[in-house]
C-alpha cells in the first residue's frame, strides 16, 4: 500500500481493513472456513493488528466472521439450515419492499426494472449463469432501493451478505436460472403494474422456491 494512501488515524485504518475484508468475503475471494490471520492481514492492508482485530469484531457482529476460542478468526460457514432461516426472514422483508416499490417507484425506476428483466432473459438464453446471478442480485437491490423502506434495506443487506456462497451455488445448478427467471419476471411485472399485493406474493413465491432449492 503506497505510503500516501495509508490511513492516518485508528478509525480510518479500521474502516479500511473492514471495507477490504468485507468486499473480499462478499466477492468469494475468501472462502468459508478460511482462517483470517491478523498479522498477515495487517501487513496486506498496511494497518496495525489492532485495526484488523477491530474490523474482525465488527464483521463477527455482521455474521460474516466467527472467532473460535484459542484458534483466532475465520470466514463463517453458513449452513443450509441457517441459509433457509435467513431466507425465511428475507421473505417477509423483501415482500414488504416489493409492495412499497410498487407504490413508490417512479416511472423511470420501473423502466429500469423492466430493462433488468430483459437482460436476465438474455443471460439465461445465452447460457451465462454468473451474469444472470449478478443481474438477479441487482434486481433485488433495486427493488429494495425503490421501496424507500430504509430499515428493511439495512436489515436485508446484513442478511444477504451471509448468503453469497449459497447464491452462487444455486446460480450454477443446472436448470435453476431458468426457473428463477420466470419468478423474477413475475416480480417485475407485478411491481411495474403497481400492484403491491401481487408484488409481495411474487417475492414470497420466489423465495419459497429458493428455500426448496437450498434443501435439495
Amino acid at each position: 500500500m503506497p505510503k500516501e494512501a495509508r490511513p492516518s488515524t485508528g478509525e480510518q485504518a479500521k474502516q479500511h481493513a473492514l471495507t477490504q475484508l468485507r468486499q473480499a468475503i462478499l466477492r468469494g475471494d475468501m472462502a468459508p472456513a478460511q482462517r483470517l490471520v491478523e498479522n498477515e492481514l495487517a501487513e496486506q492492508f498496511g494497518v496495525t493488528r489492532a485495526s484488523v482485530r477491530a474490523a474482525l469484531i465488527e464483521l463477527e457482529s455482521e455474521g460474516l466472521v466467527e472467532r473460535i476460542r484459542n484458534r483466532g478468526s475465520r470466514v463463517r460457514v453458513v449452513t443450509v439450515e441457517e441459509a433457509v432461516a435467513i431466507t425465511e426472514c428475507r421473505m417477509a422483508l423483501e415482500g414488504l419492499c416489493a409492495a412499497k416499490a410498487a407504490v413508490a417507484a417512479s416511472d423511470e425506476q420501473l423502466a429500469e426494472l423492466a430493462d433488468l428483466g430483459t437482460a436476465m432473459t438474455k443471460a439465461v438464453a445465452d447460457g451465462e449463469p454468473i451474469t444472470y446471478s449478478e443481474l438477479n442480485h441487482e434486481v433485488h437491490a433495486r427493488v429494495r432501493q425503490f421501496s424507500g423502506q430504509q430499515v428493511a434495506v439495512e436489515l436485508l443487506e446484513r442478511l444477504n451478505a451471509q448468503l453469497v456462497r449459497h447464491r452462487f451455488q444455486l446460480a450454477l445448478r443446472p436448470g435453476r436460472p431458468q426457473q428463477s427467471l420466470s419468478e423474477h419476471l413475475a416480480m417485475i411485472e407485478a411491481i411495474t403494474a403497481r400492484d403491491p399485493q401481487a408484488a409481495e406474493a411474487a417475492v414470497r413465491a420466489h423465495l419459497s422456491s429458493v428455500i426448496d432449492a437450498l434443501r435439495d
